[in-house]
């Protein structure tokens, strides 16, 4: 059974970075064989994916509302999934949560397809 374990959220202003951290640990199959991902959810929104990766191909995707800000990594040595956030915006105000699924993904699956979800992390962007 995967356990995901969040960290990182906090409180920035507007333009600050954060760097959010995923401990995934109890693997069932090959870790290459998961979809890592980030999801968000502020309040009265659905929670939304906001990065996916995909350590058999190297795949990274991300939404259009973050591209080009935010970025998906992962330590294999650490077990651990990151989201480095830069140029932060209050629009990017939610929990942020990390997910896991053993299936193949260049895309965002959607979200009732992970069956493995960390607790969030809150991050707040204040103007």
């Amino acid at each position: 059974q995967v356990q995901l374990v969040e960290s990182g959220g906090g409180s920035v202003q507007a333009g600050g970075s954060l760097r959010l951290s995923c401990a995934a640990f109890g693997y069932t199959y090959s870790i290459g064989r998961y979809c890592m991902a980030w999801f968000r959810q502020a309040p009265g929104k659905e929670r939304e994916g906001v990065a996916v990766f995909y350590r058999g191909t190297g795949t990274t995707r991300y939404s259009n509302s973050v591209i080009d800000r935010f970025t998906i990594s992962r330590d294999d040595a650490k077990n651990t999934l990151y989201l480095q956030m830069n140029s932060l915006k209050p629009e990017d105000t939610a929990m942020y949560y990390c997910a896991a699924e053993p299936r193949y993904c260049d895309t965002f699956p959607p979200r009732q397809s992970f069956n493995h979800w960390g607790q969030g992390t809150q991050v707040t962007v204040s103007s």
